[in-house]
C-alpha cells in the first residue's frame, strides 16, 4: 500500500526559504510522478510542482525560478518496493505562497501531464498535507 508523509512546513518572514519532503513508501511503479499541490480556503487546489522517475520536472508559472522539485529514489528490493522522497525547495517566498501543501502521486503520466490534471480525481494518492505560512 502506497503511503505519503508530509513534513517541512512552518511559518516564515516574505524573501525566507523553506523545504518541503514527502516520504512515500510502497510504490511498485516504474513510470510515476510525484509532486504538490497547494491550496487555501475557499479556492481550488493548485498545482505547483512535478517531477517523474526520470527527473524530468515541471513547474507552475507562479513558482517558476523561486522553487525547485526533486526526488530521491531508492529501491529496496528485487521486487521494486521502492522507498521515494519528493522535495520542494521553496524561496524568495511570498505571502501569498502560504497554503496547505499537499504531495501527491499519479501513475502513467508525465510531470507537465500531472501538473496539468484536476486534483479531483488526477492524482492516484495524496498526502495529508503540510502548512506554510509566510508573513509580510
Amino acid at each position: 500500500q502506497v503511503r505519503l508523509v508530509e513534513s517541512g512546513g512552518g511559518s516564515v518572514e516574505a524573501g525566507g526559504s523553506l523545504r518541503l519532503s514527502c516520504a512515500a513508501s510502497g510504490f511498485q511503479y516504474r513510470n510515476y510522478c510525484m509532486g504538490w499541490f497547494r491550496q487555501v480556503p475557499g479556492k481550488q487546489r493548485e498545482g505547483v510542482a512535478f517531477i517523474d522517475a526520470d527527473g524530468k520536472t515541471s513547474y507552475a508559472d507562479f513558482v517558476k525560478g523561486r522553487f525547485t522539485v526533486s526526488l530521491e529514489h531508492i529501491k529496496i528490493t528485487s521486487e521494486d518496493l521502492s522507498k521515494n522522497t519528493v522535495y520542494l525547495q521553496m524561496s524568495a517566498l511570498k505571502p501569498e505562497d502560504s497554503a496547505m501543501y499537499y504531495c501527491a502521486a499519479v501513475v502513467g503520466v508525465t510531470a507537465l501531464q500531472a501538473l496539468g490534471r484536476d486534483p479531483h480525481y488526477g492524482m492516484d494518492y495524496w498526502g495529508k498535507g503540510t502548512t506554510v505560512a509566510i508573513s509580510s
